[in-house]
């Protein structure tokens, strides 16, 4: 009898393979059959195929033990096959060829493997019996049946090294985890040193010994980041970590990403093979409930609220188990029967000066190998006894376990900078606080990392020292401050209730002032003829602040007179240009056609160029061609050459394109000029040399003015040398494009990007004047 007529007639399964090779090339195991993909899939097949938003909704089913699927010949869609389109349902496989790899029912194994060289092909019929599987499940023991409830359970990555999470969101958690939303879960996590046997615990302790979590002999650690499976027998998921002590280059962000673990977790596993407790492992959790209580139990707080979570988050840690594993020597407290081993371990805390108070529980669970394997059954009962005790621990949905781990993560995130580290503790404070440093004393900021995304502000306990640099004084007004309210003052060029030429005008005379809110001007520099005295020892009291990156100085620069005084000159001599720019055109066009020759058309018969034929606007210039003297634009008569026939010569004068083309023009005597339209055409020409005179001296006139220009402007403004582009839109700054500096942050704008008006008082601007758009948009005063 053949091999593969022995294996039917026992009627035992092959392995199901996947039918859909999209990501594993057909060589996993098959884990759903998708009824509309009509297909086995394995579990990365599966997650890709079905990514697609008009795909999710297939409806799968997972492959239980002893599955038998349907013929792979006649399940086509449309009823290709003969007998399929005539029985009109897809029909059961009865036997798998394991040749071509292919389940075939009755009619076509006959119809494909009746003949030729595949009659000899090997094959496994699919047992009857395998369908009545639920009745047998009734007669299993409670041991097999949870045997049978982990084989299809695989672990996926949860968190890569960096921190980052890989799963998309809280739907793709439930999906792979393949639990239910509604069930509600506990979370089991182990932690210990590299090479210890974290994942060999798990697989053992909760899943029979399968490798669900990968194990490997080699010296590289085999999990790196953290991995996560759902465990249906206890309703638990169990994460599994990175080894301490193993060689990594993001070891400060490994060593962060275990103690996020710690806080979602209901009971950690500490997993130590070692013939006696090391200090690491005390040091490791007493600086890990230290951190746990100065960092993540108000962070836990706020995401209970920020979420709207039903089931708050404990802010009492995780219960601890400690699973030693000895070869040469006798467990804790084995010497002394009397003695309990926690007792024992909470001494030893207490001599390292490590006190573990976050953690709910400590409890000790050993073992001695004198041959293995491992004896995991203590340990498994001892966390059952734990996942049974609700009291401080409470089971909850798997979206609320996601939710908190993706609030740990959005929270404690970034970059560690190594030269700031304390490497004396498994978790400094660096870790979790913000990286930013005072730019004047160099002191660090206590708050949370990622805090200015909130919108809190910067904060430090030590106090800061003043640097000239960063000049980093608050005035506060003293009157204020006697009854109770600290109420900031700058100085500034005029007060508030001053109209800006009256400002200016009193600034002249008596110097800044001071301003309070409440108690109005309380100090002018040059009040009096003599004996002014200084604020500070007056009406101001002075505080040093720190400096953070990002930050403008405190005692601004709001000396703004002389630049005061130029926006307002700038502003008359526009308004007074924009008010007379018609009269002005209307007496130049008179003025021109009085001193025009005889044969130039009139200004105010010029409606368009004579040539293109364009109208012209009332900002246009009209040019006269000198030979034949029609009205043109400038594109349309731009060369220029001598016309001594009309008396203009021997320089070059403009002329239309036509008349430069056609350079003879024949005139009769009577088209010549005369005495008297010589006299005009010598008008003519002195005009246009005042013109050209009057031109050249307002350029002149615009370089004095800029070097005034940059003598006014206050010191916070970028000077205008500095200034190449746009700080918002990035255009390049040319002839054209002119640059304004915004009054609120003094960096170099277009008009488009700065045209808002508003008061600035921080900067001494108590009128509305030019601000950029990021700064219009901040709330509150500027």
């Amino acid at each position: 009898m053949s091999a593969h007529t022995q294996t039917a007639e026992k009627g035992q399964n092959t392995t199901l393979l996947c039918q859909e090779s999209y990501v594993c090339s057909g060589t996993d195991e098959a884990i759903f059959e998708c009824d509309e993909c009509r297909s086995l899939q394995c579990q990365r097949c599966e997650e890709e195929l079905h990514q697609p938003e008009r795909l999710r909704n297939h409806e799968r089913t997972r492959i239980r033990p002893g599955h038998v699927p349907y013929c792979d010949s006649c399940k086509g869609a449309n009823g290709n096959i003969m007998h399929a389109s005539m029985t009109g349902s897809r029909q059961i496989a009865a036997v798998r060829c394991q040749v071509c790899k292919i389940n075939l029912c009755v009619e076509c194994q006959k119809r494909t493997h009746a003949g030729g060289n595949r009659r000899k092909h090997p094959v496994t019929m699919y047992h009857a019996g395998k369908a009545q599987e639920p009745e047998e499940e009734e007669g299993m023991d409670e041991e097999t049946r949870r045997r049978k409830m982990t084989e299809k359970v695989v672990s996926f990555l949860l968190v890569d090294e960096t921190e980052e999470i890989q799963v998309r969101n809280e739907e793709d958690f439930i999906k792979k985890l393949h639990c239910s939303p509604d069930q509600h879960l506990k979370v089991v996590s182990i932690f210990g040193n590299t090479g210890d046997g974290k994942s060999h615990t798990l697989n053992h302790t909760f899943f029979y010994g399968r490798e669900v979590f990968k194990t490997s002999p080699a010296q590289e650690s085999c999990t790196v980041g953290v991995w996560a499976a759902y465990d249906p027998v206890r309703k638990v998921v169990v994460i599994d970590t990175e080894g301490l002590l193993g060689a990594t280059v993001n070891l400060s962000q490994r060593t962060r990403l275990l103690l996020k673990v710690l806080a979602i977790s209901d009971l950690v596993i500490y997993r130590t093979r070692a013939d006696r407790l090391h200090n690491d492992l005390f040091k490791f959790l007493g600086d890990a409930s230290e951190a746990y209580l100065k960092h993540f139990t108000k962070e836990l707080k706020a995401t209970t609220a920020r979420c709207g979570l039903d089931v708050p988050l404990s802010t009492l840690g995780p219960g601890v188990i400690i699973f030693h594993e000895t070869v040469y020597t006798k467990l804790l407290g084995s010497d002394h029967p009397s003695e309990v081993p926690e007792k024992l371990i909470q001494d030893r805390f207490r001599k390292l000066s490590c006190f573990p108070e976050a953690f709910s529980s400590i409890h000790y669970k050993g073992t001695r190998t004198y041959n293995p394997p491992t004896d995991f059954s203590g340990l498994r009962r001892a966390v059952e006894q734990q996942l049974e005790n609700n009291t401080t621990r409470s089971p909850r949905q798997p979206g609320v376990i996601y939710k908190a781990l993706k609030a740990l993560s959005d929270r404690f995130s970034g970059e560690i900078p190594d030269d700031q580290m304390a490497h004396s503790s498994f978790f400094p404070d660096e870790y979790f606080t913000c990286s930013s440093v005072c730019l004047s004393c160099g002191c660090g900021c206590k708050k949370s990392m990622n805090h200015a995304k909130e919108g809190v502000p910067h904060e430090s306990k030590s106090r800061c020292r003043y640097s000239h640099q960063y000049d980093n004084r608050v005035y506060t007004c003293k009157a204020c401050y006697e009854r109770g309210m600290e109420v900031s003052v700058v100085p500034k060029t005029s007060a508030s209730t001053d109209s800006p030429w009256l400002g200016l005008a009193k600034y002249a005379w008596s110097g800044y002032v001071i301003e309070c809110p409440n108690c109005g001007v309380v100090y002018r520099s040059r009040q009096y003829w003599f004996g002014n005295q200084d604020p500070v020892n007056t009406v101001v009291r002075t505080e040093i602040e720190h400096v953070w990156p990002g930050t403008d100085g405190f005692l601004k620069d709001n000396n703004n007179a002389a630049q005061r005084l130029l926006d307002g000159m700038n502003f008359m001599a526009q308004s007074v240009s924009e008010l007379s720019l018609g009269p002005t055109k209307a007496v130049t066009s008179w003025l021109t056609d009085q001193i025009a020759p005889a044969y130039w058309r009139p200004n105010s018969q010029i409606l368009s160029c004579n040539k293109c034929n364009t109208p012209f606007k009332d900002n246009d210039t009209k040019h006269h061609c000198r030979a034949c003297g029609e009205g043109f634009c400038d594109g349309c008569s731009s060369k220029t050459r001598p016309v001594p026939e009309r008396g203009w010569g021997p320089a070059p004068v403009r002329v239309c394109d036509n008349c430069y083309e056609n350079r003879g023009i024949q005139l009769d005597v009577a088209e010549l000029p005369s005495d008297e339209e010589g006299g005009t055409l010598i008008a003519r020409k002195v005009g246009e040399a005042v013109q050209n005179t009057l031109g050249a001296v307002v350029t002149a006139m615009d370089i004095p003015l800029g070097l005034v220009k940059d003598a006014a402007r206050p010191a916070y403004w970028v000077p205008d040398h500095e200034i190449l582009h746009c700080h918002n839109c990035r255009k390049e700054f040319s002839i054209k494009l002119s640059k304004h500096h915004c009054r609120a942050c003094g960096q170099g704008f277009c008009d488009e990007c700065s045209h808002d008006r508003r008061a600035v008082p921080s900067r001494g601007w108590d009128h509305p004047v030019r601000v950029c758009f990021n700064c219009n948009k901040k709330p509150g005063d500027l």
